[in-house]
């Protein structure tokens, strides 16, 4: 892997575990030369996750939109931060310079994102590894409903283990 996208919220939420894990994340991305792309803020575990790649050294590309410049405060400090017209474009942007993805805990953006890619995956727009870091245990019971989907028959197991899961970041790079 040489780029990877990081989903995460802009926000910490409710636990110091949540903005360290995110630093560890870019940490660990820049150490094993492996370029972050992300959301372009400064804020929440977005900022985190920057802030750890960028302290190591790392090669950091966010994708903001522009409506979002001051709202989710533009990271100055990045390798590089593109700007485009809508949420859309950025998703869009940040598929074409990745080769993975990452999904950190995070709101509903996050999960949006997370199921754009996928979705896309199934339908073999991009085949590339996605991976849930489930920070303590933040998406068990999202696990659960995606596999309560599957049961249901409304998802084929075989998307579902698309769909790569671990605790730590260094297992998790190493199932990706």
């Amino acid at each position: 892997m040489k780029s990877t996208v990081v989903f995460c919220g802009a926000s910490f939420g409710s636990s110091e575990i949540f903005k360290t894990q995110a630093e560890l994340v870019g940490r660990t991305l820049a150490k094993k030369d492996i370029q972050l792309i992300y959301g372009g803020a400064v804020t929440g575990l977005m900022g985190a996750v920057a802030n750890g790649a960028l302290q190591e050294g790392g090669t950091v590309v966010g994708v903001l939109p522009y409506f979002l410049k001051t709202r989710e405060i533009a990271h100055e400090g990045l390798t590089e931060l593109v700007f485009v017209d809508t949420m859309h474009e950025r998703k869009t942007k940040m598929n074409d310079l990745c080769d993975s993805i990452i999904v950190l805990p995070g709101g509903f953006g996050t999960l949006e994102e997370f199921f754009e890619m996928i979705t896309w995956s199934t339908l073999g727009l991009h085949k590339k590894p996605i991976g849930i870091l489930n920070v303590d245990g933040f998406y068990d019971e999202l696990l659960l409903f995606i596999n309560k989907m599957v049961q249901k028959g409304f998802v084929q197991q075989v998307y579902l283990e698309l769909v790569l899961i671990s605790y730590n970041i260094e297992e998790l790079l190493d199932k990706m």
